[in-house]
Formats: C-alpha cells, structure tokens, sequence
C-alpha cells in the first residue's frame, strides 16, 4: 500500500502551531499541534476527547459554521484536525483563536450526556481548558 501523506512527513521536523496538511475536493485540511511530536508531552485521552466536544462546538456555533467540515483529534494526542472551506489561514487563525477563548468560558462540557456521547465518563474540563490555554497562546505568538 501507499502511504498516506501523514505518514510520509517527518514527525520529527513538526513543530507545534496551525500548519495545512493539504486542500482536496475544495476542501483545506488543517494541523492543529498542540503538542511537538515524540517529545513525550502528550495531551491525555480524557483531555482530548473534552477538547473535541468543546471546539466542535464552539466551532459550529460560529460565523463560520458553513464552512467547519470537522474537527476531531489526532490518535497521537498532540492535536486535532480540521477541515473547512472557503477560509484562508488568516481567517482560520483568527476562528480558532476566538473559539479557543470562548471554550476557556465554557462550565461544563457540551454533549456530556450518556444519551449525547459514547464514552461520556471519559472527560476533564480542568485538564482540557489548560492544553487549549497552551495553545492560544501558542497561536498568539504566530505572526
């Protein structure tokens, strides 16, 4: 089999930020790296799915809602994926950090119900709210 594009960027070489991976069909898929790769500083399961719930939301409450595709996380946990169209990086950068600071005022996590999620016991606000907290402030410090 042919490897994915992922998988044929050294990890290595990945630094933490908003980086696109690639545009397909009209369609711009974004790397959101929370963490540096391999460096042993991982965001925790519980952490990460919180997150998901947390800036799906926000992010299809948004302005741009029409052109969030999906947001979700990478199975290494050192960030998550998005997918949109019609937004440039400038804009993107600007959605993700109005969204980031408006999940840092969320009290309770979105879909946290039994009925809402399939793993709902599985959630860290506090923990969650600390790595978005990290990563607005890694996106503040993009140019």
């Amino acid at each position: 089999m042919e490897k994915i594009p992922s998988f044929s960027k050294n990890h290595d070489e990945l630094k933490t930020g908003l980086h696109i991976c690639g545009i397909s069909h009209g369609v711009t898929t974004w790397d959101l790296r929370f963490k540096k790769p391999n460096a042993g500083d991982y965001i925790t399961p519980k952490a990460l799915h919180t997150i998901e719930h947390l800036l799906a939301t926000v992010l299809r409450n948004s302005a741009e809602k029409d052109n969030i595709i999906y947001f979700g996380p990478m199975g290494c946990r050192t960030g998550f994926y998005l997918l949109t169209t019609n937004l440039d990086f400038d804009r993107t950068l600007e959605l993700l950090k109005e969204s980031l600071a408006l999940s840092l005022e969320l009290t309770e996590v979105p879909g946290n119900k039994r009925e809402e999620c399939g793993n709902y016991l599985e959630h860290d606000l506090q923990d969650a709210k600390n790595e978005c907290k990290k990563y607005l402030e890694i996106l503040n410090n993009i140019n």
